[in-house]
């Protein structure tokens, strides 16, 4: 199973996770993303907003929850630069939860986390697409691994000033150097790669970038992709027979840095006005520590069944964010409501798949032409 984003600031992770855990109990191998470093102190190396440290205390409950697997490589992870990364790093590597996504330099931060299996054995690995440039590893830095996207804008018509048309792709260089690390571990069995990536608070949407490089990425190997980031759910695509979860969202996000209270940091207080005009929405005050997109509370898991050609069986467990930001299996009309939602978005980014109804949730086809 895989799940979308965990920002845990609080050290309270147990009662966030607890409704979620039967379900992750179910499965073999449990990947999620920590999207915030883990650590006690450290200094802000970041230029951007940068996250709360989380509490290393929560990732008690994260290994109890039952994640084998946390990616690290997305925007925040450098935050408080290489301490943070090592901290976060051998908090998690304390607990039994193995890291992917980071190194010393960034043939260590390209090289996967290999699981051993009955049937095959799972290469994963963990690419951000999002920046900053300062979370990049290289041959020298430490830090993620990393595709860099290129933003074009372009003026339309008699407007300057105007909104443009956007267009996005991926540098080919570091696209090929994130294809050959999936061309490597397709060799150690099947091949899962989270990539951190998408438009963040915007519903439905899917970048050109997020298509070129899933494409790619599955062309040079990968049996499966997994998104998060934009912190609400994205659509479903299969390509070549491969599901590709453009963005599963949130799963356990409760945190202070995307809001501005009286006397914080001057970038929190501008970020927090500059993403009402961008996004449009104001958090609900009754959830103070999840603002987040009022259509975030839909969210999911992906389910894959492996085998030795790659994924056997693909689908969505639709998940509900309660009153109390917590990720609670949703059933009933309510899991009816978050299936409905799963499959509008991903008919309205025009992708053609086709989802079964099931128990469990939203079985994906991965063979055959769309009903």
């Amino acid at each position: 199973m895989a799940t979308g984003d965990l920002v845990l600031e609080t050290g309270d992770a147990a009662a966030l996770l607890a409704p979620a855990s039967p379900v992750l109990a179910s499965a073999d191998i449990v990947i999620g993303h920590l999207e915030i470093p883990h650590l006690i102190g450290g200094t802000v190396q970041s230029t951007d907003v940068p996250a709360v440290p989380g509490p290393p205390d929560a990732l008690d409950a994260v290994a109890a929850a039952g994640f084998s697997v946390l990616t690290l490589a997305g925007n925040h992870v450098y935050d408080f630069g290489p301490d943070g990364i090592a901290q976060t790093r051998r908090h998690c590597a304390d607990r039994g939860i193995r890291t992917v996504g980071t190194g010393a330099n960034l043939a260590e931060a390209l090289r996967p986390v290999v699981i051993a299996g009955d049937d095959t054995d799972v290469a994963v690995l963990s690419i951000n697409c999002v920046g900053p440039r300062e979370s990049w590893a290289t041959s020298l830095k430490p830090g993620a691994a990393y595709i860099e996207v290129v933003t074009h804008y372009e003026p339309r018509g008699a407007n300057p000033g105007g909104p443009p048309r956007i267009t996005t792709f991926a540098e080919p260089r570091s696209l090929a150097a994130a294809m050959d690390a999936v061309h490597a571990a397709a060799a150690a069995g099947t091949v899962v790669v989270a990539l951190h990536k998408g438009l963040v608070h915007v519903p439905v949407e899917v970048a050109d970038y997020e298509r070129e490089i899933a494409h790619a990425l599955i062309d040079a190997g990968a049996d499966v992709i997994i998104g998060h980031h934009a912190h609400i759910l994205r659509g479903v695509e299969v390509y070549r027979g491969r599901p590709i979860f453009h963005g599963l969202g949130n799963f356990a996000t409760v945190t202070t840095a995307l809001s501005a209270a009286p006397g914080d940091a001057q970038e929190r207080a501008d970020w927090a006005r500059e993403r009402q005009r961008l996004f449009g929405f104001i958090p609900d005050p009754a959830m103070p520590h999840y603002p987040f997109h009022p259509e975030s509370r839909n969210a999911a898991v992906a389910a894959l069944t492996l085998g030795p050609d790659g994924v056997a069986d693909a689908s969505v467990v639709p998940f509900w964010i309660d009153d109390d930001a917590r990720p609670v299996p949703a059933s009933g009309d309510r899991g009816r409501a978050v299936a409905s939602y799963i499959r509008r978005i991903t008919a309205d980014a025009g992708f053609d798949t086709v989802f079964d109804q099931t128990l469990r949730g939203l079985s994906i086809r991965l063979e055959g032409a769309a009903a």
